[in-house]
């Protein structure tokens, strides 16, 4: 078995009624992506889609185009972003409903439980000072969790959800933030095995550097601390972690005070316009503990979050079908050496245009950025 690239999906390209009430009517993630602007030289904004167009996400033959272009690169299958609050609220859910029930595409997908709050800046910038002003609060129980674990078993039973060691593979956004989570884990196993299951494979997605290990004194943007952060999610009771390695890029190319820096700037009246180059943050991206055997490392085509943020986020600039070839050539060798089964990388994202976190055509590369995937594996 060749490398398992597995791509995150954002459902968010449907109007739905509380989007129009809270951003205005009609809002979706091409609402930012169209009115972006370039905030420096060589800054590519706005962004424009090529074959697919401005697509809508209820269109079926949106997600067959997608699901082919997926396949033509080498990519084994989506990860859909899943929106779930507790009490039975949900957001963004209908289109993975509508692959789940109509049986199409015939292409393999997971979740990634999309467990963080809504608030007044989640999708677009607002005033600097402004607090974040509460939109849809996550709400955990194990009477939820239990509702939750119904919800989703025939996605876990579809013969299309993707496995490892035979398990379903089901993804946490943050972990930290599930209150007894070891209670929950252990609560969605024995579910899963009561239910004909294996059980579930567990994967939690954190960061390798940040302000602080969640539970631990904060060490600022260390650099040198990615193990703490991923056994501080795989004691929580996960078979793996998806690493994201952004920030430990920018750690060792700006310096921690720079970084530290730019935290407060962003809040500031007058925020910091930090734009750097895609090659010099991704020499640093990986570390050597992402070819541990449970650890999922990311690709990162691309990251520009100035659509939803405008200035306050660091962006990258120069990134391009080329230089994103050879990330992907260096993650794969990452994983070359683990079991057939384990050697994953999540692509973040397929289509997370609102943070330049995309693969799909558009009108500068073409299907460069697909293609600078299929290279890699076949080259592999």
């Amino acid at each position: 078995m060749k490398s398992r690239i597995i791509a995150l999906y954002l459902p968010q390209f449907h109007p739905i009624p509380e989007n129009d009430k809270w951003w205005g009517k009609g809002f979706t993630e091409w609402t930012n992506v169209r009115n972006a602007v370039p905030l420096c030289k060589g800054h590519l904004q706005p962004r424009v889609p090529a074959d697919l167009g401005y697509y809508d996400l209820r269109d079926p033959e949106i997600r067959e185009k997608q699901a082919e272009l997926a396949r033509k690169a080498g990519i084994e299958g989506f990860c859909y972003y899943h929106y779930w609050f507790g009490e039975g609220r949900q957001l963004l859910e209908r289109p993975f409903e509508e692959v789940l029930k109509s049986g199409k595409p015939d292409f393999p997908f997971c979740l990634c439980w999309a467990n963080h709050n809504w608030t007044n800046k989640s999708w677009k910038k607002s005033k600097s000072f402004a607090a974040d002003g509460m939109i849809m609060e996550m709400r955990y129980s194990m009477e939820d969790h239990i509702k939750h674990f119904y919800y989703l078993l025939s996605a876990f039973k579809d013969p299309r959800y993707i496995k490892v060691d035979g398990k379903p593979l089901f993804a946490v956004w943050a972990p930290h933030d599930i209150p007894e989570c070891k209670a929950f884990i252990n609560k969605w196993q024995q579910l899963a095995k009561e239910n004909g299951l294996p059980g579930i494979h567990f994967v939690g997605y954190t960061t390798n550097c940040s302000k602080q290990v969640p539970g631990k004194k904060k060490n600022f943007y260390n650099p040198n601390m990615a193990q703490q952060y991923y056994d501080s999610v795989l004691n929580l009771g996960f078979d793996a972690v998806i690493s994201n390695g952004l920030t430990h890029g920018m750690s060792k190319m700006l310096g921690r005070p720079r970084l530290i820096w730019n935290t407060f700037t962003f809040k500031s009246v007058v925020p910091s316009n930090v734009h750097l180059d895609y090659a010099k943050v991704m020499k640093d991206y990986y570390v050597k503990e992402d070819s541990h055997e449970n650890v999922y490392p990311t690709l990162l085509p691309q990251w520009d979050r100035t659509p939803r943020a405008g200035k306050k986020t660091e962006y990258l600039i120069n990134s391009n079908p080329n230089a994103f070839k050879k990330t992907v050539q260096e993650a794969l060798k990452l994983v070359e050496n683990k079991k057939t089964e384990h050697r994953i990388l999540f692509l973040k994202a397929w289509n997370e245009w609102g943070e330049g976190n995309y693969v799909e055509p558009d009108q500068v590369f073409g299907h460069g950025w697909l293609l600078a995937i299929k290279e890699a594996l076949e080259n592999k």
